[in-house]
């Protein structure tokens, strides 16, 4: 595969495969279902995602399928493609030219609060900080139908975080490391939450005007953080020591 593909792929395929991997260690994945897609550069709207059917922790780069923005493989590949999965990130990708890498997940904290009907809970850090670039979208059932795409683009609008109610997160990123880091903080705060609430005690807000001005240091913040330099690095050296392959 290494040989088909220009360098800026393969180098792309070595991160997503490693997202994959990634998720996995940090047991965020769902056997061999949800997905995480990264758009390939170029005019043709290729974007590559998981071959349905692998489990996370065994994914390499030379796995990962290649779609049209049909969903058809554009290199033959023994393993087909989720629709459910092809409408969420096709949805996305079509919309957002920002948009490098889409992330989604179906932990039992981030179902947990995607099925509580006030969301995510100003009650911590993590949650301050994610929630200005949060959003929200309704459950339609099971993803396959074309024309949940269209509400899938306005819910999302221009943020980078989307709950999907009764079904899963979903961050998205100009970089694989910034969707991960994102995820990481989301899924972190939905843990506390139920964590939280679990305790059946009152739970203590912040105060609004405390996090009006964690919005605009969060915004300031990101704007000016790479996540690439900053935490992909490190999660890379771990993912070698634990289970390495994945650019393969």
């Amino acid at each position: 595969m290494k040989d088909q593909v220009s360098e800026v792929e393969w180098q792309l395929r070595c991160d997503l495969a490693a997202c994959y991997r990634l998720v996995a260690m940090f047991g965020w994945d769902d056997l061999v279902f949800t997905h995480i897609s990264a758009r390939v550069p170029g005019a043709d709207h290729h974007f590559l995602i998981n071959p349905y059917g692998m489990m996370f922790d065994e994914i390499s780069a030379s796995h990962l399928v290649k779609v049209d923005r049909s969903g058809h493989p554009v290199i033959p590949a023994p393993y087909p493609v989720n629709p459910a999965g092809f409408v969420i990130h096709s949805a996305i990708h079509e919309a957002r030219d920002d948009v490098l890498c889409v992330l989604h997940t179906h932990t039992t904290a981030g179902v947990a609060v995607a099925a509580q009907a006030q969301g995510l809970l100003p009650i911590s850090q993590q949650a301050s900080v994610i929630l200005p670039l949060l959003a929200y979208h309704d459950y339609e059932g099971l993803a396959v139908r074309d024309d949940e795409k269209q509400r899938l683009q306005s819910n999302l609008g221009s943020k980078q975080a989307l709950i999907l109610r009764n079904h899963g997160l979903l961050t998205v990123g100009a970089s694989m490391a910034s969707a991960f880091l994102l995820m990481f903080t989301l899924e972190r705060a939905c843990q506390i939450q139920i964590a939280a609430q679990s305790g059946a005690a009152d739970l203590q807000q912040i105060r609004q005007h405390i996090l009006d001005g964690t919005e605009q240091a969060v915004l300031k913040a990101t704007a000016g953080m790479d996540a690439s330099v900053l935490v992909w690095p490190a999660l890379l050296r771990r993912l070698n020591r634990l289970n390495p392959g994945y650019d393969q």
